[in-house]
């Protein structure tokens, strides 16, 4: 029997890595330094998001042995690849736009992490619980992105980087934990011959 290519596997799995590590170093940069021009954070954000949702597409199509850490990254892919392209076009006038559309962003990632933290569970693999608590953390983090709670520009931008921080945490740990590649995956569907019996 044919065996599966897992290419796509290794490049969604490689990509969810180094973006998660990308998305912590940014993170990190905007609370050490909030003073960053709003134009430099919406190109930082917007190729960021729009590479991302290209990786969560790749994830999505390359059907990873246990199917979960990409079981939902179809319509999160396209979402975030949507939400780049407005926040390049549008990268001067968007920081309030960026505030709420990444909170919720943010949010939608921790509840689906939630979801794959159950799903983690049933499948036995140790870290579900770690993954559970990465996704109510960030999920609680993108709220307060969302609501605002100051109107301190530094302030805010450091939330902005706390809440990319929490995100890249969660992806790396949801990456590593639950994509497994197998080199001799079998396709989905059984090829079978039938005989007609007169």
């Amino acid at each position: 029997m044919k065996v599966r290519c897992v290419a796509p596997m290794k490049i969604a799995k490689i990509g969810y890595i180094v973006m998660s590590v990308i998305l912590g170093i940014v993170g990190i940069l905007f609370i050490a330094r909030p003073e960053l021009s709003v134009k430099v954070i919406g190109y930082a954000l917007g190729i960021m998001m729009i590479v991302f949702g290209c990786i969560r597409l790749v994830g999505y199509f390359s059907r990873d042995l246990f199917r979960l850490a990409f079981q939902y990254d179809f319509e999160f892919g396209i979402l975030l690849i949507a939400l780049g392209f407005i926040v390049l076009l549008k990268s001067r006038n968007v920081m309030n736009f960026i505030f709420i559309a990444l909170g919720i962003a943010i949010l939608a990632d921790g509840l689906f992490k939630v979801q794959i933290a159950v799903d983690s569970r049933k499948f036995g693999i140790k870290s579900w619980w770690l993954i559970l608590l990465l996704a109510v953390l960030t999920g609680c983090v993108g709220v307060m992105l969302m609501l605002r709670p100051v109107e301190s520009a530094y302030v805010l931008i450091r939330m902005l980087g706390a809440a990319l921080l929490a995100e890249g945490i969660l992806n790396l740990c949801v990456a590593v934990s639950t994509v497994k590649i197998v080199g001799h995956q079998k396709p989905d569907t059984l090829e079978s011959r039938y005989q007609e019996i007169e």
